[in-house]
């Protein structure tokens, strides 16, 4: 599959006819854990995640950083329980 660029990641995903049986999930658990996305809207892309078949994760958590900055984060499961971080970075509000 060609990537983005040649600075940029490639994200190869594959479906099975057959799936077996596998481990449950842990968001720290060793080898492929989670894969995080930044998105615009966590609060909508969650419920769009749950409204498909996936569940939440942990709480929503926003935290600061320097410069005026937050970031809103929450862990989530899609309908194939993997696990996925959605991340949004943005200005703090005032």
């Amino acid at each position: 599959m060609p990537g983005y660029g040649e600075d940029h990641p490639t994200l190869e995903i594959f479906s099975y006819d057959a799936v077996r049986e596998s481990v449950i999930g842990e968001v720290n658990r060793p080898g492929f854990a989670h894969i995080a996305f930044e998105v615009d809207d966590v609060e909508t892309t969650l419920e769009l995640m749950i409204r498909a078949g996936g569940s939440q994760v942990g709480e929503l958590v926003t935290a600061d950083y320097p410069n005026n900055t937050e970031a809103v984060f929450v862990y989530a499961k899609d309908p194939e329980s993997n696990i996925i971080e959605l991340q949004s970075w943005r200005q703090k509000k005032n």
